[in-house]
């Protein structure tokens, strides 16, 4: 019923024509204003009143209010929400002007304006209608409206939008929303929202003409002019043709508009479009219903200026280049400024004061003042060195494009290549903090001097190694003395990951007697910590890095340093000669290959539905949250751990840190175990975290299935798995995949889909581990999947 109530909803739409619209529009308008609470002539306001009713005039249900609210150390004045918790605002006047004092007064006049007063300001006309008003009104709609002796609406605050777009509204063509500076500051942000003439709806920064560094359009051009956005009050947000047919719709319709729910649409401090629903009979605060997208990072200029955005979980966070400090700590749109002293190119010797730090998987304006071509990176770097006017440098093979500062619009992306270099001073400056130049009125000192002083220092440095070298060998005697009493287990754990030595581990594993996995990476033992009951697993690592000794032990230490509820975690490592090991938490109920491949140790519908969740969330963690993004490349469920309380765990997702260069190279150039491998390996394109997407889409059905992906004792047609899901999913024959398990088909059929979005063969089409996260959870919802192509070759 509710359906089909929506599809004739739609249908009239599709017919309908703008002045019917406008005819109901009024119609409405017009019996809600018989039952508003006029404003007389003479009416007026204060904001430091006890009363509501002369701090503000309310609508008639009091959702709504015009008047006074407060805005830092003084008042603004606007149309908001009072019974939210910030008095949520949703029109204000004047957005730009500073806050008034608390001895002003709003005044509907006996000649029938509406004006500004106060001691320290000339009086100001608050709105110019077109002709003399008699009367106001807050309507229960959000529209704060004059009228004339006629009772027509002669001015009405919907006609001059400011960030918000309530119920009924129109953002008109070439109309625009600006964002507020912040949640407390509605003054004009630094993103706005227009409503352009030629049917796009296009969000921009504030500082760049239109047609430039746009970061989100509707792609509605060519449908014609005099395009209008507009919001129904059941919460329908879409473009309305001058017709009266909807171009696009951006959100679903809710059905009948429901007693006491309000929508508003408002382009958020952020940079973000956003439709809210408000529940004005719980006096709720506002709730998201749709935003026009899920990456905070999207909107260019977040950040300001040599400032990139990088998401952290669900948040954006800004951060400065190396080199480069937070002009305003509180506030990072205002950027970043060179926290050392550019030198000018008027000195000969300039780049040798300077030294150059990549910043890799970034994208900025690119602004380029000169653009070469060179086959290494290096060349790139070594010519913004030579040149004393480059500041910076984006090398995307083969081209090196020069910059100058400052850098706009940056943003962390994992898929782009590029590489950015950034000139930055010299790390061994003098105390002056001049980078090796002498401030004005200042003379060099003469060499004796400089060599005397040069003597004094390494005596000094000697003599104060030495004391120090005395007393930290003390404080190590006696540390090592306390271990024993103080349950070395429990150190080890809050400073790990610890270093070990070979002997060490040998004893923690009883020569390596018990071994419990062997992999493409190694072997693992089961071993026990010294002094402590806690069970490890120990990893022999073959065929690892042959670079030097720091560069392993950074390594590790980035790795250990990613601690997650769903990764394995780094305890400690061996670097110790030649030899390489990993000392990691030992997980009681082995791998989740174990539990599914096994009849007897499967795992029920619910569990298996917790471990894909499980392993997600942890994907999600290495891909967009931990300090250093990694790709584990070879995610399989002999990867995946099971803990004591059937917790899935990732192993392995920093080994591929620690090969040798050339392992990428080998098994024909893939990394990976076949039937897992995404296809971009075999086509040599560039990797990304959707490789991990991929595989995980194949995990995803064997822990549905509670099989392996490849099974040639099966029949033909169920052999390989992919093909064979793809086939029950096409012929609505799901129950097939699960044994005749009591399970809720609607999320058999939501974790199927999910599963072949993500093997899909062009790697921009699979969902990001935060989109299948949400998927999997029913948090949005799931188009119907296109086939893979690989099992379309196979029909």
């Amino acid at each position: 019923m509710a359906n089909s109530a929506l599809h004739y909803r739609h249908s009239i739409r599709m017919v309908a024509t703008l002045p019917f619209l406008l005819s109901l529009a009024y119609i409405f308008t017009t019996v809600t204003a018989q039952r508003q609470i006029n404003i007389s002539l003479g009416a007026s306001l204060t904001p430091t009143t006890t009363t509501s009713t002369n701090a503000s005039w309310l609508s008639s249900s009091g959702v709504f209010a015009f008047g006074f609210y407060q805005r830092g150390n003084g008042y603004a004045i606007g149309v908001f929400l009072p019974r939210t918790l910030h008095k949520t605002t949703v029109w204000t006047y004047n957005r730009d002007d500073p806050p008034v004092p608390s001895n002003s007064t709003l005044r509907f006049t006996r000649d029938g304006r509406l004006v500004l007063q106060s001691a320290e300001a000339q009086e100001k006309l608050v709105a110019i209608p077109s002709e003399t008003a008699v009367s106001a009104s807050m309507l229960d709609t959000g529209n704060f409206v004059l009228y004339n002796s006629r009772r027509d609406v002669i001015w009405q605050s919907f006609d001059w939008p400011t960030d918000t777009l309530l119920a009924g509204q129109h953002l008109s063509p070439d109309q625009q929303l600006f964002s507020s500076a912040s949640a407390s500051d509605q003054s004009t942000g630094i993103f706005r929202l227009k409503m352009q003439t030629d049917g796009n709806l296009v969000q921009y920064p504030v500082d760049t003409q239109d047609g430039t560094n746009s970061y989100w359009v509707s792609d509605t051009n060519g449908v014609g002019n005099n395009v209008t956005l507009y919001l129904d009050n059941d919460g329908y947000l879409y473009l309305l043709n001058t017709t009266g047919e909807y171009v696009k719709n951006f959100t679903t319709s809710r059905g009948p508009p429901e007693e006491g729910i309000i929508y508003l649409m408002r382009l958020d401090t952020d940079g973000i479009f956003r439709l809210y629903s408000y529940n004005a009979t719980q006096n709720a605060d506002l709730s998201v219903v749709w935003s026009s997208s899920d990456d905070k990072c999207i909107p260019w200029g977040l950040c300001g200026l040599n400032g990139f955005c990088a998401m952290n979980d669900q948040n954006a966070e800004c951060k400065c280049l190396p080199g480069f400090g937070p002009v305003n700590q509180g506030n990072w749109t205002s950027g970043c400024q060179r926290n050392f002293t550019a030198e000018s190119c008027m000195r000969t010797d300039s780049a040798t004061r300077h030294t150059i730090q990549p910043v890799s998987n970034t994208v900025w304006d690119d602004d380029a003042y000169d653009v070469l071509t060179f086959s290494t990176n290096e060349e790139c770097q070594k010519a913004c060195l030579q040149d004393c006017h480059c500041e910076a440098a984006i090398y995307k093979t083969p081209s090196c494009r020069k910059q100058k500062l400052p850098l706009r619009y940056g943003k962390r992306d994992l898929d782009d290549t590029s590489i950015l270099f950034i000139k930055v001073g010299e790390t061994g400056s003098n105390e002056n903090g001049t980078n090796g130049f002498m401030p004005e009125g200042k003379k060099r000192p003469f060499p004796r001097d400089v060599l005397f002083a040069i003597a004094s220092s390494i005596a000094f440095a000697l003599v104060t190694l030495a004391v120090s070298g005395f007393i930290v060998y003390r404080y190590h005697v006696r540390l090592y003395e306390m271990l024993p009493k103080e349950a070395n287990g429990s150190i080890i754990e809050n400073l790990s990951p610890r270093s070990y030595t070979y002997e060490e581990l040998k004893t923690v594993t009883k020569d390596f007697a018990e071994e419990i996995g062997k992999g493409a990476f190694g072997t693992v033992y089961k071993g026990t910590l010294l002094n402590s009951p806690k069970v490890v697993a120990v990893k022999k690592l073959e065929k690892v890095s042959s670079d030097g000794e720091s560069e392993f032990q950074t390594e590790v230490q980035i790795i250990g340093r990613t601690h997650h509820r769903n990764l394995v975690q780094l305890l400690g490592y061996c670097l110790d000669g030649h030899n390489r090991l990993l000392v990691y938490e030992y997980m009681s109920n082995g791998s989740l290959a174990d539990l599914l491949f096994s009849p007897e140790k499967q795992p029920c519908w619910d569990d298996r539905v917790g471990i894909a969740r499980h392993i997600a969330r942890g994907l999600l963690y290495l891909h967009e949250e931990c300090e250093t993004q990694i790709i584990h490349c070879d995610i399989k469920p002999q990867n995946i751990l099971i803990d004591e309380h059937r917790r899935a765990k990732i192993s392995d997702f920093g080994l591929s840190k620690l090969l040798r260069p050339y392992q990428t190279n080998t098994m024909t150039r893939i990394r990976g175990t076949r039937g897992y491998v995404a296809p971009e390996w075999h086509k040599n394109l560039p990797v990304t975290v959707k490789v991990d997407v991929y595989s995980f889409g194949v995990v995803l059905q064997e822990i549905i299935c509670c099989r392996r992906s490849l099974d040639w004792s099966l029949p033909d047609e169920e052999a390989v798995l992919e093909e064979w899901v793809y086939s029950c999913f096409q012929a609505r024959e799901l129950e097939k995949l699960v044994h005749d398990e009591l399970i809720d088909r609607r999320q058999l059929e939501r974790m199927v889909k999910v599963a072949l979005w993500c093997i899909l063969e062009e790697p921009s089409l699979r969902p990001s581990m935060r989109k299948v996260l949400l998927m999997m959870e029913g948090t949005v919802d799931i188009p119907i999947p296109p086939c893979p192509t690989s099992v379309l070759s196979a029909i």
